[in-house]
């Protein structure tokens, strides 16, 4: 009962969004572009009041990234538990330097920066397992400023390509829906400081930045042409520590 609730209220999100004349660009999904069309939500599980993005400290079931770009350093941390294959495939490609020398290919502003794509257009980039694997959605994630997650091309086409969230402002209407939807109080709060609601659902969470968000807001407000950064910013490393 819960998840056709929350899928409705989802859908409502969307419109709410679209009613407030928000920027189409802004609204827009994170995607990798292949020619074919983004699939509809998939839905999210009920949720639960346990939260790991709201905490910055690093439990034992957490691992600790550290991304070196050309505008300064982020360190994120990701969740194994909730997200095992989205991790799996981000550690593996950091350790191996698949990232290294990668372009923020798209960027917009109170919205997200999305990489990932060795190409550097948005149509590349594949994960470790040689095909896309599938989404893990988790109750205990949720699209929050700072949040890291897969970029896709549909339902369960995660390659390589990832976003990070990095909306500061969220439009008071969409606190209500949360709210009917039985969000965790927390998540609602946490929303207020900035996020993607409307993504929840249909993007795999799997890590969180806990410092550097001045290097994802910098990176945002690159002066860009069709979302792509005039003067290149790229992913110089990404240390994962043990």
């Amino acid at each position: 009962m819960m998840k056709i609730r929350l899928l409705a209220v989802l859908t409502i999100l969307l419109l709410v969004l679209t009613a407030c004349g928000t920027n189409t660009e802004d609204s827009a999904e994170p995607s990798e572009s292949n020619g074919t069309d983004s699939s509809e939500p998939n839905g999210t599980e009920s949720v639960q009041s346990s939260l790991p993005q709201l905490s910055e400290e690093i439990s034992d079931n957490e691992k600790l990234v550290e991304m070196t770009t050309s505008l300064g350093v982020i360190k994120m941390k990701l969740f194994p538990e909730q997200a095992p294959k989205a991790v799996e495939n981000f550690i593996a490609h950091s350790k191996d330097g698949y990232y290294e020398g990668i372009i923020f290919h798209r960027v917009i502003q109170d919205f997200m920066i999305q990489t990932g794509d060795p190409q550097g257009t948005g149509m590349g980039g594949e994960s470790i397992f040689g095909e896309p694997f599938e989404d893990e959605f988790s109750s205990d994630l949720f699209h929050f400023r700072g949040a890291l997650a897969m970029a896709n091309s549909g339902a369960n086409t995660n390659g390589s390509q990832f976003f990070i969230v990095q909306n500061k402002t969220l439009d008071p209407n969409l606190t209500k829906q949360m709210q009917d939807a039985e969000y965790p109080d927390e998540a609602v709060t946490a929303y207020e400081a900035g996020g993607t609601p409307w993504l929840d659902g249909k993007h795999t969470v799997f890590g969180q930045v806990i410092e550097g968000m001045e290097v994802v807001d910098e990176i945002a407000a690159a002066e860009a042409e069709n979302d792509k950064p005039l003067e290149d910013i790229v992913i110089e490393k990404i240390t994962v520590f043990e």
